[in-house]
């Protein structure tokens, strides 16, 4: 489960369609695809069997039909041990060597050397399967070894041109299918890998957001315990219990990232709306300088409601970790007909080491929160001293 909603499932399982929750196991959805596909060979054999034994009596298509069984089988074991070495395929490939080629060492020769159609169509299974899953040298060996012991077939006897042709285009459409195949696959593969990133990297933001924040405030409040212990040790369990109460807010925070993580349907979220910017405000104040709040609670969209409050506990965090002389601190929201404008300042007298400690993970995480939706973020000094965390969203539709 994803942070941001995307599900990911690797090589436990694949989406079925866009039906949220659908969700089918790879190992499965490889066994229905090899049934599949072996139902549909069967098919093609019956019929061709049927038109034979009309034509030429009841057991002329034995043995053509089972050597072509025997090639099919190995080719869908193949597709069903995706990653695993080429044996299957090279003895499908032998059998079909096997039954085209030594009955014209007889003599007279026995049967005609050239494969038939059911031979051709256990070939063609045989062939897209190994250029789908097997690697691209010895998915081409295959394809290639498989064409040579067609055409040896073929120059060893007078072929009839009729049957030629159709060997021909069967194979070049197992060579087409099972390229197709393949580059889907590797689309796949790419989406899922992207998708991966994505979660790593709002993962990343969200244990940053969560655990900086709490952390931080904890730290100032031990640096303050420790100053007060050595002049009025009666207010250290002030901070004590502020402390205790820093860390609980943290705890709780963590289980709601892990909840997400464990995908449970009563997970709480993990950013409280427009109105948890109050408390946010009120529990940074207790621990650092005047905060003031303005803003006109709004009916934003859930992601917005998230990044705005993200936003505003980055810019406080940094308030406390690379601005200890600020005395005030302003939250300004406001909401435009079109975006939402969120603006965090304060008054701390400019520095020559400042700007440089503010280029870390939490900025980068910000500006990539607001990006992903939009908008755009400036962090920078202000005319006059101070600092400017400065963000614009796009306000969507109302909910």
């Amino acid at each position: 489960m994803g942070i941001g909603g995307v599900k990911d499932h690797g090589r436990d399982g694949v989406r079925v369609g866009s039906l949220a929750g659908v969700i089918v196991p790879a190992r499965w959805a490889r066994i229905a695809f090899v049934t599949a596909v072996g139902a549909a060979f069967l098919t093609a054999i019956a019929m061709q069997a049927l038109v034979i034994a009309q034509s030429w009596g009841a057991w002329y298509w034995v043995p053509g039909s089972l050597s072509a069984v025997a090639v099919c089988l190995p080719a869908l074991l193949t597709l069903l041990g995706q990653g695993r070495p080429p044996w299957p395929a090279i003895a499908g490939l032998g059998i079909a060597a096997l039954t085209i080629l030594v009955p014209r060492l007889a003599d007279p020769p026995e049967l005609p050397a050239e494969p038939s159609p059911a031979m051709a169509l256990g070939l063609a299974v045989l062939v897209g399967s190994a250029l789908r899953i097997l690697p691209a040298v010895q998915a081409g060996a295959i394809a290639g070894a498989d064409l040579a012991v067609v055409a040896t077939g073929q120059l060893a006897t007078t072929p009839s041109s009729g049957i030629t042709a159709v060997t021909g285009m069967i194979w070049l459409a197992a060579v087409g299918a099972g390229l197709s195949l393949r580059l889907l696959d590797a689309r796949a593969s790419a989406t899922a890998e992207r998708a991966r990133q994505a979660e790593r990297l709002e993962l990343a933001r969200e244990l940053h957001d969560v655990v900086a924040h709490h952390i931080t405030g904890m730290v100032i409040q031990a640096q303050g315990a420790q100053v007060v212990a050595r002049r009025n040790p009666e207010q250290v369990t002030e901070y004590l219990s502020e402390m205790e109460a820093a860390g609980t807010d943290a705890l709780a925070a963590m289980r709601r990232v892990v909840g997400l993580l464990r995908d449970e349907a009563d997970a709480a979220p993990a950013s409280p709306g427009p109105e948890g910017l109050g408390a946010l405000v009120e529990r940074f104040g207790r621990k650092g300088p005047a905060v003031r709040l303005n803003m006109r609670e709004g009916d934003w969209p859930p992601e917005v409601t998230s990044t705005v409050y993200r936003v505003v506990q980055e810019a406080l965090t940094n308030v406390l970790r690379h601005a200890p002389k600020a005395r005030s601190v302003v939250v300004t929201v406001e909401q435009g007909p079109l975006d939402i404008t969120v603006e965090v300042t304060d008054d701390a007298p400019a520095t020559p080491t400042r700007p440089h400690h503010r280029g870390g993970y939490g900025l980068i995480g910000m500006r990539e929160r607001v990006e992903t939706l939009g908008g755009s973020l400036c962090a920078g000094p202000r005319a006059g001293g101070g600092w400017s965390v400065r963000a614009t969203l796009p306000a969507g539709e109302p909910r």
